[in-house]
């Protein structure tokens, strides 16, 4: 059994992630580390574990009795943590924040994006997990880059569920202001845009061109559904078996032939992609569930592949189709 920890345990990726581990067949969960909770049973956060777990949040860090230590802490708080404790060596950690995604120097962490970095995540210590929207664009966009095809500028526009911004209530995740609305923010500036372009870059070093990123506020609670318009002269059949090629090992990722929707992922750990073609513009449609495949779920993916298990352990998920 691999022994974890968690560190931040009150958020909804933590809450997910808890219900994917306690579900896991070689998985068990050491300790929930989470000061404002400390004592407090899991269950009175995440309510939807009721009958499921009777573990308690704890203030301890028995870092020695763990295998993997995953962070679901606020964007700079891993990095703080990890540069104030001497971690054990040989401990594998998952840090699902902002803080390791972008190399640089002293940065010894994979970019856990399996489609694009498995081979380097098998064999990792640290890994990164990606943005919620960074793993749907990217997964969008990789086949091209691998055939070199993106030269021309890219026109991203994307719409994510309240989850996407976190548990704490603000004035654009409340219900009386979310519902039945919709609006745009971080245009062209959203945080996810670098890590894109550095991934596009590891696969088409000459990829110099803008990604014209759009994002919305949606009113529904998890997913992220993005339509991604580039020109490309190839016919659907050729982009077809490019993509089809690039993802023929992948065990969550699927070209549809059919147009796709939002629910066909939800609560999954699955991307679906569709693609037309109109003149010399290629459309691309990609959807995911942000709190799994753009967060717990692929923090549990990277997980099993650093542990040499099968990568679709704990993950065989039933999507909410209806």
């Amino acid at each position: 059994m691999i022994k974890i920890g968690i560190i931040g345990g009150a958020g909804y990726t933590a809450g997910e992630l808890i219900r994917l581990l306690i579900n896991h067949p070689e998985a068990e969960i050491v300790f929930i580390n989470s000061s404002s909770h400390a004592g407090n049973r899991v269950t009175d956060v995440h309510e939807g574990l009721y009958g499921e777990t009777d573990l308690r949040f704890t203030d301890r860090l028995p870092l020695d009795e763990i295998d993997c230590l995953f962070f679901c802490t606020a964007h700079g708080d891993t990095r703080k943590f990890i540069e104030s404790h001497n971690l054990p060596e040989g401990l594998r950690v998952i840090d699902l924040s902002m803080d390791y995604r972008l190399k640089a120097e002293g940065n010894d962490f994979v970019y856990g994006l399996p489609e694009l970095n498995r081979r380097a995540t098998c064999t990792a210590l640290h890994v990164a997990n990606p943005g919620c929207f960074a793993t749907c664009i990217q997964l969008g966009l990789l086949p091209l880059a691998k055939h070199l095809m993106l030269n021309d500028d890219i026109m991203v526009n994307a719409i994510t569920g309240s989850t996407g911004a976190g548990v704490k209530p603000g004035a654009t995740s409340h219900f009386s202001w979310r519902n039945n609305n919709l609006s745009v923010y971080k245009a062209f500036e959203h945080q996810h845009v670098p890590e894109i372009r550095q991934s596009l870059k590891q696969l088409q070093n000459s990829f110099d061109s803008s990604i014209d990123f759009i994002p919305y506020r949606g009113d529904f609670p998890r997913g992220i559904f993005a339509t991604i318009v580039v020109k490309n002269k190839c016919s659907i059949e050729e982009l077809t078996r490019i993509y089809e090629e690039y993802y023929a090992e992948d065990s969550f990722t699927f070209l549809v032939d059919k147009n796709i929707d939002l629910k066909q992922v939800v609560n999954t750990n699955k991307c679906l992609l569709h693609l037309e073609k109109h003149g010399d513009k290629l459309l691309i449609i990609s959807c995911i569930d942000n709190l799994l495949k753009g967060a717990s779920g692929q923090a549990v993916h990277n997980m099993n592949l650093m542990f040499n298990l099968e990568e679709t352990v704990g993950l065989r998920l039933k999507p909410s189709a209806f």
